[in-house]
């Protein structure tokens, strides 16, 4: 089983070197294509090799949609296999966060959650995939206040770092509505920029493919890089129907339908994405982080391109 799984990461790292040689080479490609079709003078750094990637670039496939990607690779059951996903929590949880990976269980269809006991991340891992768990959730908290989510994705990563706030149980919002257990549509408001995809991708493939009539919607909704799970709508968003919401509907007639919010609520704001599961957080690469001490950290917008 470990020379197994030695063997596997050794051929997805070096998928992902052959996947960056690959994306250099059309780059440049791409560069003379555009070039010589402006009729005007190459780049300096590719006159030594132009005549070379002329050559390469009447062999390539003109029908192709673009690269395979090791993100392509990572998810590339998603859809066929429903996942399958474990949540535990940090070690000796207070009753709070308790209940609170009890709502997150609910929220997935088809999560199992598991009390952490003593077990330690590499136990859990090696737990997780010896039984076909495609993403581990790790829930922390801050003196009784959830305020941190790992969303890890198996056997190879990414792992994904998200602050929590603002988090609401079940049980504090009145006039709550009962939890269904069907499969829920997705709706993923303004993750316009290629991170914001990347997030999206890492947060769609928890849930399975939903039937045609569910009445469950969930919506993730991005403002400011915060992504919101709640029920409260903003009053610059308001037009938006069901922000950062998690409810159920039903139509009171051929034209109206009423919501029902079943929560919880909460808000998420992303600072790190690893190349690597849980355990392998110390030497795993960095693929994004949220560098906060920048002089236009407070302007910049990560997760939209607006």
């Amino acid at each position: 089983m470990l020379r197994r799984e030695a063997r596997q990461r050794r051929e997805y790292l070096h998928r992902r070197a052959q996947e960056d040689r690959i994306r250099a080479s059309e780059s440049k490609k791409q560069r003379l294509k555009q070039a010589l079709e402006e009729n005007r003078l190459l780049p300096t750094e590719l006159r030594r090799e132009a005549l070379a990637l002329q050559k390469s670039i009447e062999f390539d496939d003109q029908g192709a949609e673009g690269l395979v990607t090791q993100q392509d690779d990572e998810y590339r059951w998603a859809g066929v296999e429903d996942p399958k996903v474990m949540i535990t929590t940090s070690r000796d949880p207070s009753s709070r966060l308790k209940m609170f990976a009890k709502e997150m269980k609910l929220v997935v269809p088809g999560a199992q959650r598991m009390n952490r006991g003593r077990h330690e991340v590499g136990a859990l891992l090696r737990a997780c995939k010896a039984n076909g768990v495609t993403d581990l959730l790790v829930l922390h908290e801050h003196r009784g206040q959830p305020d941190g989510l790992i969303v890890s994705h198996l056997p190879f990563g990414p792992t994904a770092f998200f602050t929590l706030c603002n988090v609401v149980m079940r049980h504090e919002v009145p006039d709550i509505g009962t939890m269904s257990e069907a499969n829920p549509h997705l709706i993923f408001h303004n993750f316009t920029s290629h991170l914001g995809q990347r997030v999206c991708s890492i947060l769609k493939y928890l849930f399975p493919v939903p039937k045609e009539d569910s009445k469950r919607v969930i919506t993730f909704a991005n403002q400011d890089d915060y992504i919101s799970f709640r029920c409260q709508a903003s009053p610059r968003m308001q037009p938006l129907l069901g922000w950062g919401r998690h409810h159920v509907y039903k139509k009171t007639d051929h034209r109206n339908i009423e919501l029902s919010e079943v929560g919880p609520r909460f808000e998420m704001k992303l600072y790190m994405i690893k190349l690597g599961t849980l355990e392998q957080a110390a030497t795993a690469d960095v693929e994004w982080c949220w560098h906060p001490y920048t002089n236009t950290a407070r302007k910049r917008r990560f997760l939209s391109a607006d």
